[in-house]
């Protein structure tokens, strides 16, 4: 688990905005930083060594002097223990060199010490004295400078990081409102920050609010006009249907008579059906819930189809023995849910081919999950996501002569919604395998 949460934050990190920007700017400032003080260094350090130079050699022949010929021991410890400089002495009288190991240096001079001596003298008597800086005052001094300047730039580092994350923050708000918005959730708007002196982040939420109060105001309409034209079909469709019934028993209308009813049953269907979609696409649709034996609904069910589609009795039904039961869900609905599976499968099957099964497992603690699957042609990979969308069916697939308008699967996954639940579908090669997740009030 703790490996897969770093890869998530990894992969996360990796395209994160914030972050990009963080190394950006960090990445700027060290190259203008290296760039000003590298060029100011090097023109400073020409004149510098020019002016020093000489300088540094008089106060050289001063510290010779005072060591003294033949060179003074006493004199060259005094000298090492005031000045932060490290004295060896070579000749035929005296071998000697300051102990620097008090000061965190070495005990002897190296040869990288000798290359970089400041100066070196030889006496009348034939001493040589080298003259170099204390290795604790070379190497402390730097370390001292690298650990400040780390400090300093791992507190910038900070510092933009978290001007960076505020200055996103409207970006982020934005993201969270347009995915509320794509599932039909128009509220809460996107918050607008400083609204009396709107930048440009603020603009684009601006923008995105009112899009999105235009977009609710259109599904309203629509969903309005629909539950109008809906609800004033149903009085001719039944009038039509009444007519159609009281025709002359003949057999010459008999056929013309069981095509029109049949057309105005599907009708009549598909009012229902709608209707039913626009309650659970509401706002405030609420889900009469009551315990249910979902196997014995599941059986109910398949024997109403049978009535109509004999291929029905033959349906598979397994059911998982940890299948909590019963379960609290709207039976209503949930008889909805597996009728339009069940006869979306039935409808796709070939005649020859196996029947189609049902799956009754358990979801989560008090969760269930509905599986279907035919063993139909399929649908092509490019269709899967659009299956349950209102009066979408996919021309090559599934041919419009085996019946239905394309909203079987749209109430299905309206009514996974409304529990809470999940709706998935994919090819099982051969047929269509569609998964249901409904969660319980408990859950």
């Amino acid at each position: 688990m703790k490996a897969h949460r770093a890869r998530v934050w990894l992969r996360g990190a990796r395209h994160s905005l914030r972050l990009r920007l963080v190394l950006l700017f960090l990445l700027l400032a060290v190259a203008m930083s290296a760039v000003f003080l590298g060029g100011i260094g090097r023109a400073l350090s020409v004149g510098w060594r020019e002016a020093v130079n000489p300088l540094v050699g008089d106060y050289a022949d001063r510290l010779v002097a005072e060591i003294g010929a033949p060179p003074s021991v006493e004199r060259a410890r005094a000298i090492a223990e005031r000045l932060p400089v490290v004295v060896r002495i070579a000749g035929p009288q005296v071998n000697w060199q300051s102990d620097d190991r008090q000061r965190g240096g070495p005990s002897r001079v190296s040869e990288d010490h000798q290359e970089r001596a400041v100066v070196t003298r030889r006496t009348t008597d034939g001493h040589r004295i080298d003259l170099s800086l204390s290795a604790r005052r070379d190497r402390e001094a730097p370390r001292r400078v690298v650990g400040i300047a780390l400090a300093a730039l791992l507190g910038l580092t900070a510092l933009a990081y978290a001007v960076v994350h505020r200055m996103l923050r409207p970006i982020r708000d934005i993201g969270a409102g347009a995915r509320r918005f794509g599932v039909g959730q128009f509220e809460p708007p996107i918050p607008v920050r400083h609204a009396r002196r709107p930048d440009e982040l603020s603009e684009l939420a601006i923008t995105v609010n009112q899009m999105a109060a235009d977009i609710r105001q259109m599904l309203d309409a629509k969903r309005g006009l629909l539950l109008a034209i809906s609800h004033e079909l149903r009085s001719p469709l039944t009038r039509a249907r009444l007519n159609a019934e009281l025709l002359p028993d003949d057999v010459d209308s008999e056929t013309a008579r069981a095509a029109l009813l049949r057309d105005l049953g599907l009708m009549a269907a598909m009012i229902t059906d709608l209707l039913e979609g626009e309650r659970l696409t509401s706002p405030h649709a609420a889900l009469q819930r009551e315990p249910v034996e979902l196997p014995a609904l599941a059986r109910e069910v398949i024997a109403q189809l049978a009535q109509t589609r004999p291929a029905a009795g033959q349906v598979v039904l397994r059911t998982d023995p940890v299948l909590p039961s019963p379960v609290s869900l709207d039976p209503a609905r949930v008889r909805l849910l597996l009728r339009n599976l069940l006869d979306n499968a039935l409808r796709h099957t070939p005649s020859g081919h196996p029947p189609p099964e049902l799956h009754l497992g358990r979801s989560g603690a008090n969760g269930v999950r509905i599986v279907v699957r035919d063993h139909g042609p399929g649908v092509p990979p490019e269709h899967l996501s659009r299956l349950s969308e209102a009066f979408y069916r996919p021309d090559g697939a599934r041919e419009r002569g085996s019946g239905g308008v394309g909203l079987g699967l749209y109430l299905v996954r309206l009514v996974a919604r409304a529990h809470g639940g999940s709706f998935s579908v994919h090819n099982a090669n051969p047929g269509l395998r569609v998964e249901i997740k409904l969660l319980s009030d408990e859950a």
